[in-house]
């Protein structure tokens, strides 16, 4: 009976592990193309001054490419597991507060080069951090669901 129990609670544990744990893996150029992303939104405003048509088009492209790309991912991935929604695995979960650690002191670095070197600077700065960020963060990803799945069996 208690054998019984034990395994219920483990197919339990599994079953709510597997939207974190079995998705497809994220394209090569997921990383590189946000680091893209965030560079042009700070590009952007380059045009603040310049051009208010060509800053706020600029800016609506910039945000109808990203709604495109979220809807993407999640038709791609099923049951797409969010930092900060839902309740991850343990090993997850330690990824994902390491992921908002992290995000205020990438976008604290960002502001800076772009109050010290200007637009050009922080998108530059945007694009290499972004990118070698959230490439980490795949990394550590991946890694934490090989040890749930490890764990679950």
């Amino acid at each position: 009976m208690e054998s019984d129990a034990e395994e219920l609670s483990r197919v339990l544990e599994r079953a709510e592990a597997a939207p974190y744990v079995k998705y497809p893996k994220t394209p090569g150029w997921y990383a590189p193309a946000v680091g893209l992303w965030t560079a042009a939104l700070i590009g952007a405003f380059t045009w603040w001054r310049v051009s208010a048509a060509l800053f706020l088009g600029s800016l609506v492209a910039l945000v109808a490419l990203e709604f495109w790309f979220i809807t993407w991912m999640r038709r791609r991935h099923g049951a797409m597991p969010m930092p900060g929604h839902g309740t991850p695995p343990r090993e997850i979960g330690a990824i994902w507060v390491r992921f908002f650690v992290a995000v205020p002191v990438v976008v604290a670095l960002i502001a800076l080069a772009w109050w010290l070197g200007g637009v050009p600077a922080g998108a530059g700065t945007a694009f290499v951090l972004v990118t070698a960020a959230l490439w980490y963060y795949e990394r550590r990803y991946a890694v934490a669901a090989a040890e749930v799945r490890e764990r679950l069996g």
